[in-house]
């Protein structure tokens, strides 16, 4: 199959990318990814997407974007991406996990990150139901509650820092003696005072009936909570770049030269490896990025749209350039 852009990734930001596309006549394909859709397909009530006053399921969500992008005539492709062969002077090759392959002048990855999970008794059974992975998106519904929050990095603490201003207490539990965050996260944690903390315990079951009611701690102590925030990273979903050019950091996240003259170089790069005209390109000419796998900040579908929407603008610019 040949294509002038290809889209990898099924979820916001290459779903807006695909509207965009389709609707400037690009005629794009989309790799949807197995399963597809992205975190919203595990977001009960979104209520913080502009447009829905009574808030929206996650799913159904994801399903008016797609509806959409087809309408306009992107193509859809149910399979996820194995690997990409790049070549300056000839069309990428993408490698599907079904045996078949594309080739596209303008590739968008858009392959978000997962949440990491703790993998234990009762956590995907309340997942929607007092789990979750994000403060900013379902804070909201524990007001004057209790909520724990586990972790000890610097997204721990500002899971709990976000929650503090929502919720009547927040109970911070870490499974070693001390935070790995910065001391200045540490610090505003420390001196918050409706944040109290447990140190030297994990979590080894989560409890409820309809939903979460508590938590078992690893001294077998049941800790009675409304809402469990689970706070220990994030994972892209990024290793079918590796070995294809496309630079990434050192977990994983690509890097676009926008967010490199956002953030400043944090790690050794090279000059000359990226394309300042286009600020949503990657190390690769022709390879743009936008979503949660490049962003590690802030992670919403509000967000992601944005960047998926800019970097199928930056693509299709690209594009009219290079056959200028």
């Amino acid at each position: 199959m040949k294509t002038q852009l290809a889209i990898i990734g099924g979820g916001p930001a290459g779903l807006a990318a695909a509207i965009y596309a389709s609707r400037a006549g690009l005629k794009p394909v989309l790799i949807e990814g197995i399963p597809p859709g992205g975190q919203l397909m595990r977001t009960t009530d979104v209520e913080n997407y502009p447009g829905f006053p009574k808030g929206i399921l996650g799913p159904q969500l994801v399903a008016n974007f797609s509806e959409q992008a087809k309408r306009f005539g992107t193509e859809m492709v149910s399979t996820s991406v194995s690997s990409i062969t790049v070549d300056e002077h000839k069309p990428h090759i993408i490698a599907l996990e079904n045996g078949e392959s594309i080739t596209a002048h303008a590739v968008i990855i858009a392959t978000g990150a997962d949440a990491q999970w703790l993998n234990v008794p009762g956590e995907s059974e309340f997942m929607g139901k007092g789990v979750s992975a994000c403060a900013t998106c379902d804070g909201f519904f524990f007001r004057g509650k209790t909520v724990g929050v586990v972790g000890g990095g610097d997204t721990a603490m500002e899971e709990a820092l976000t929650l503090s201003k929502m919720v009547k207490k927040v109970i911070l539990i870490h499974r070693r003696d001390s935070f790995r965050a910065s001391r200045i996260m540490q610090e505003r944690v420390l001196t918050t005072e409706n944040i109290e903390i447990i140190l030297n315990t994990s979590i080894i079951e989560i409890k409820g009936d309809k939903k979460l009611t508590g938590v078992i701690l690893s001294t077998r102590k049941e800790l009675p909570l409304d809402g469990l925030f689970v706070a220990i990273g994030h994972k892209p979903s990024t290793v079918f770049l590796q070995g294809s050019g496309v630079l990434l950091d050192k977990k994983g996240y690509v890097y676009t030269s926008g967010r490199i003259a956002l953030e400043g170089k944090t790690e050794e790069l090279p000059d000359d490896q990226f394309n300042f005209t286009y600020q949503y390109a990657t190390s690769v000419p022709g390879i743009f990025a936008a979503g949660d796998c490049v962003d590690h900040l802030y992670r919403q579908a509000a967000t992601a749209i944005g960047m998926g929407v800019a970097a199928q603008l930056e693509a299709q610019r690209y594009l009219a350039d290079a056959h200028a």
